[in-house]
């Protein structure tokens, strides 16, 4: 059986606003209305996940859950990697269950995501704490068609995880905080 394999790109945009006019203007629909996602990303001391460029999440999205992994990225000018994901009952239930199990919360992120869909591929736009991304999700040339239909080239895109973003952030605005939560600088 062949692993799932996730591909997608993230667009910066100036406001909220703007994507949403883009997104709608590019011809796809609504399909999740705007809530909040709060993600834990999870690692033990014992073999990192990290070392491998792999990584463990639990996601509260609204009123639902889900548990994620992710393999390393493989190259390509998208990001490009294994993704096996389910969803489960209670998410904080699940971070104390593995916690038990050896594993610590080394990042929390938070973003208020609404939904899009054009055929095949799922347009994010995420509102965060350090700014407005658009993640395009789906088939490499359902990605770059979009990506054209939006008025951005491939040298706009970004495969940079939403950490390594936060990390960028934090260094060229001098900031201490620890985790891209709202109502923390």
């Amino acid at each position: 059986m062949a692993s799932p394999v996730e591909r997608e790109v993230k667009l910066r945009y100036r406001s909220p606003s703007d994507a949403r006019t883009e997104i709608l203007r590019a011809g796809a629909v609504s399909w999740r209305l705007r809530r909040l996602q709060s993600d834990r990303l999870l690692d033990r001391e014992t073999d990192p996940l990290q070392h491998r460029r792999c990584t463990l999440r639990v996601r509260v999205d609204g009123d639902r859950a889900f548990v994620t992994f992710k393999g390393a990225p493989q190259p390509s000018t998208m990001k490009v990697r294994e993704e096996l994901e389910t969803s489960v009952g209670d998410g904080a239930v699940l971070v104390q269950l593995c916690e038990r199990l050896g594993f610590h919360v080394w990042f929390r992120y938070e973003k208020y995501r609404e939904e899009f869909t054009r055929g095949d591929l799922v347009i994010a736009l995420d509102e965060s704490p350090i700014g407005t991304f658009v993640e395009l999700e789906g088939g490499s040339e359902d990605i770059l068609r979009m990506a054209e239909d939006l008025g951005r080239p491939t040298g706009d895109f970004l495969t940079d995880s939403y950490h390594a973003l936060f990390e960028r952030h934090r260094a060229a605005h001098r900031s201490t905080a620890q985790h891209m939560v709202f109502g923390v600088s």
